[in-house]
C-alpha cells in the first residue's frame, strides 16, 4: 500500500498532501479530547506494534505480499483521532528513516491508511458492533469486520487516485481490479491480527480499548481504575 515517488503526479500529489495535513491539523484538535494517563502511552504503543507490523510481509498468492494497514485496528485501540496521529507518525518514520514510501508520496501515504484506512475501519467497526450483543466479546469482531473492510477501501480510493493523476501506461480498471482483489486477501490477514490483538487486550484490560469503554459501566470503570491505583 506504500505508494512510492513519481507514481502519481506533482498535481495529485501536492493535494493529497494538502489535504492529509488538513486532516491532522483535525487530528490534532479532536485528539486534545481523548488524551489522557493511559491514553498517551497506549496511542505510542499502538504506533510501534504498527511499525513493527507494516515491516512484516506475508504472502497472498502469484508472487504478491502484503503487510499490516493498521488503520481500524489503531482506531479501536486508541480512538481515531489519535489513531491518525499514530499512524502518521509511523510513516513518517518508515518514509525519511526507511526509504518505505516515498517523500513526495507521503501526503498520499497518510491520506489511504492513517485517514482513510483509519475512518473506514473505525466507521465499520461502529456499525457492525450496533447489532451484536452489548458484550465485550463483540468488540474484536467488530473490529475485524473494520479492518477487513478498511484495506480494500483504501485500495480503491488509490486507484481513484490513479486515475487522476497515473504516472504509469496502465488501464484504470486493471489498477482497481488487480488492486481491489489483492487487498481483499490482504484484508483477511488484516482482521484475524486485529481481532487477535484487539480481543487479547479487551481480555485482560478493556477499560485500555476505546472501543470497548461504552460498553463498561461507570462502576467497573470506577473498580479498574482503583485496581491500577
Amino acid at each position: 500500500m506504500h505508494v512510492p515517488d513519481g507514481f502519481l503526479d506533482a498535481p495529485t500529489s501536492i493535494a493529497t498532501a494538502v489535504v492529509a495535513a488538513g486532516a491532522v491539523a483535525a487530528a490534532l484538535r479532536g485528539a486534545r479530547h481523548d488524551l489522557d494517563d493511559r491514553t498517551a502511552p497506549m496511542a505510542g504503543l499502538v504506533a510501534v506494534f504498527v511499525f513493527a507490523g507494516q515491516m512484516i510481509n506475508f504472502p497472498v498468492g502469484a508472487g504478491t505480499s502484503g503487510h499490516l494497514l493498521g488503520g481500524a485496528l489503531a482506531a479501536v485501540l486508541v480512538g481515531p483521532w489519535l489513531a491518525t496521529l499514530s499512524i502518521t507518525v509511523v510513516l513518517l518514520v518508515q518514509a525519511f528513516l526507511f526509504a518505505d514510501g516515498g517523500v513526495t508520496a507521503l501526503g498520499t501515504n497518510v491520506l489511504l491508511m492513517a485517514v482513510v484506512g483509519v475512518w473506514v475501519g473505525y466507521g465499520v467497526f461502529r456499525l457492525f458492533r450496533r447489532p451484536f450483543p452489548q458484550r465485550l466479546s463483540s468488540v474484536g469482531v467488530a473490529a475485524a469486520m473494520g479492518a477487513f473492510v478498511s484495506v480494500p477501501v483504501a485500495a480503491a480510493a488509490f486507484t481513484g487516485l490513479f486515475a487522476v493523476g497515473g504516472q504509469a501506461p496502465i488501464p484504470v480498471g486493471s489498477v482497481l481490479t488487480a488492486m481491489v482483489w489483492v487487498h481483499l486477501l490482504i484484508g483477511i490477514g488484516e482482521a484475524l491480527i486485529t481481532a487477535l490483538v484487539v480481543g487479547s487486550v479487551v481480555a485482560v484490560r478493556p477499560d485500555l480499548v476505546h472501543g470497548a469503554r461504552p460498553l463498561l459501566t461507570t462502576r467497573e470503570l470506577e473498580i479498574r481504575e482503583d485496581v491500577r491505583a
